[in-house]
């Protein structure tokens, strides 16, 4: 019986692989999420240390504004002409480009809201239930005995709102 216990540990043969196995799994962590993390922490400090006055700065909280001073913990931010709110550096997710301008975006969705509502406006159906419309429920004739076909059938006419 102890001799089989023996046989069994020594025909194991996967030591090496398990050994590899177990030094593979904490690299590939490494590689795959320490190290990319770290370097992402590393350029948004430099982004928040490297902030400077009139730089335009998008907050986590989504806030567009633009510093107006920097403190050695915080910023003082204006998010609107006159209004100025003090931040902590940790709040700016980013730092904006210049070609955004943001008066231009405005500008263009309130454009193309008023664009949306002429084409609602020509394409609007009434539905109220005030004035019932008539609909015409006759099947179509062929052209040439159009005038037959209104004079033999009469037209079925029902009103929208009434049960026929």
């Amino acid at each position: 019986m102890g001799s089989d216990m023996i046989l069994a540990a020594s025909s194991g043969g996967s030591g090496g692989f398990n050994l590899l196995l177990l030094l593979a799994v904490p690299v590939v962590f490494y590689f795959l999420l320490i190290r990319p993390q770290s370097k992402r922490r590393k350029e948004q400090m430099n982004m928040q240390s490297a902030m400077e006055p009139g730089a335009r700065v998008l907050t986590t909280s989504g806030i567009r504004a633009t510093v107006v001073s920097v403190d050695d913990d915080g910023l003082l931010l204006e998010i609107a002409p006159g209004v100025e709110v003090h931040f902590v550096k940790q709040a700016v997710m980013q730092v904006l480009k210049d070609d955004e301008p943001e008066e231009l975006d405005d500008e263009a969705d309130e454009a193309d809201d008023d664009e949306l509502e002429t084409d609602e406006d020509a394409e609007r159906v009434d539905l109220s239930k005030d004035e019932p419309s008539e609909v015409d429920l006759s099947k179509d004739a062929d052209l040439d005995d159009e005038d037959e076909a209104e004079e033999s059938k009469p037209k079925a006419k029902a009103k929208a709102g009434e049960k026929p």
